[in-house]
């Protein structure tokens, strides 16, 4: 039989999370509940930084472009996730697919970027502290920002015009709760050695070497502590680099568990609990390690609430 090309394809099946019907109920609540907290979480970080003048530095200004990216991020995967469980058709059109995919690649690597230049902002404020406003000046935080879009959208379309020239078979169902690449490239009937190859080259780009730039970041944060082995600042560069430290263990935590753990029989549902962890988990849980571990971000927040009781008064 000859296969159908792309244009045929109309929709793909989503089939989810790999829980039982009876259970969606209460998956629907949970995520519902972790996906308004990852929003109203996040928004309230922007929002914080932007009326607290003491909160307008290259790291806040960093952090406020994390949190809307991770607003971004977790929207577009979990709203149509949330609306598939309350259906019993959970599709997904052709087009809507695709630029799920693209979203997802772009926020993703987006997220990456954005924390490696936290991670060289800590290394300016550990080992430069007397000249950290002249290493990371506005207009260099603003182009780190810019190049980081610049790059992502740059690799999400490449990733995403390889994706549209495949041509897919009868076979439309997405063992997934989105339309994520490796998925869609198992699915399609043409050669995706090219694909395969762009996924490792580019992957090897957008991951890694941004991962080697934080690991070289805090080698030197280390060396520096170390050259003046005192509890003050250990204290100081702890609570200093704390909060960062553990958005990345929590980041590149669940894509080691992804793609360098060895696989099971259970590879899939292993795929699915991982990509959860990076998409929904890690966006809810920035805006509660940033605010509890950091005095600035909470003095703000009580500056704000003092001023709504003030007014109300």
């Amino acid at each position: 039989m000859r296969p159908e090309n792309q244009s045929s394809v109309s929709q793909f099946l989503l089939l989810g999370l790999p829980i039982r019907p009876e259970q969606h109920g209460v998956f629907f609540t949970l995520f519902l509940g972790m996906y308004l907290t990852t929003v109203l979480g996040n928004l309230l970080i922007v929002l914080l930084i932007r009326l607290d003048s003491r909160l307008h530095t290259p790291m806040y200004f960093f952090l406020s472009h994390l949190a809307l990216t991770d607003v971004s991020f977790s929207s577009v995967t979990v709203p149509k996730m949330l609306t598939n469980m309350q259906t019993q058709h959970p599709s997904i059109p052709y087009e809507a697919c695709i630029s799920q995919t693209y979203f997802f690649i772009l926020f993703a690597d987006l997220d990456n970027f954005l924390i490696t230049s936290m991670a060289y902002d800590r290394y300016v404020a550990i080992c430069h502290p007397l000249r950290y406003t002249t290493f990371l000046c506005q207009s260099l935080c603003i182009m780190l920002v810019a190049l980081s879009w610049v790059i992502a959208c740059a690799c999400a379309l490449l990733h995403t015009l390889l994706l549209a020239r495949l041509s897919f078979c009868t076979d439309h169902i997405i063992p997934h709760f989105f339309c994520d690449l490796s998925a869609l490239l198992k699915l399609s009937c043409s050669d995706t050695s090219l694909n395969q190859l762009v996924i490792f080259t580019a992957g090897l780009a957008a991951i890694m070497l941004p991962f080697l730039c934080i690991l070289v970041s805090y080698g030197y944060i280390g060396a520096t502590i170390l050259q003046v082995p005192s509890t003050t600042g250990i204290c100081k560069a702890l609570s200093t680099c704390g909060s960062h430290l553990s958005v990345l263990t929590l980041y590149y935590g669940a894509i080691i568990g992804l793609y360098f753990l060895p696989s099971s029989s259970n590879t899939n549902d292993k795929n699915i609990i991982a990509s959860v962890m990076y998409t929904v988990v890690t966006p809810m849980l920035n805006p509660f390690i940033y605010s509890l571990r950091n005095k600035d971000i909470k003095g703000a927040l009580r500056k704000l609430l003092s001023k709504k009781t003030f007014s109300s008064n």
